[in-house]
């Protein structure tokens, strides 16, 4: 039997923003977008909520999470690790 890798999943990177969750954190991921008419670029935010299993995770860290199957209601991505802890 041959084994098929699993297909490439999308990751973000982005800053926490909340962590009073069990085991969830709130994740702010930012990025530039061009105005399709006018060319200026504009900041655009998106909030996702990411399942962290140690609670390892606090507010201002910036974290990499991956997209994951259905966790609950709202989470459906994955703290895979912290890229900077917070000061």
């Amino acid at each position: 039997m041959v084994e098929t890798e699993r297909s490439l999943r999308r990751t973000r990177t982005g800053v926490v923003v909340s962590d009073k969750m069990d085991k969830t954190v709130l994740v702010s991921v930012e990025r530039k977008i061009s105005h399709p008419l006018y060319g200026r670029t504009m900041r655009n935010t998106a909030k996702f909520k990411a399942h962290d299993q140690g609670n390892e995770c606090s507010v201002g860290d910036r974290v990499r999470i991956m997209e994951t199957r259905p966790l609950s209601k709202d989470k459906r991505w994955r703290v895979t690790e912290i890229v900077e802890k917070a000061r």
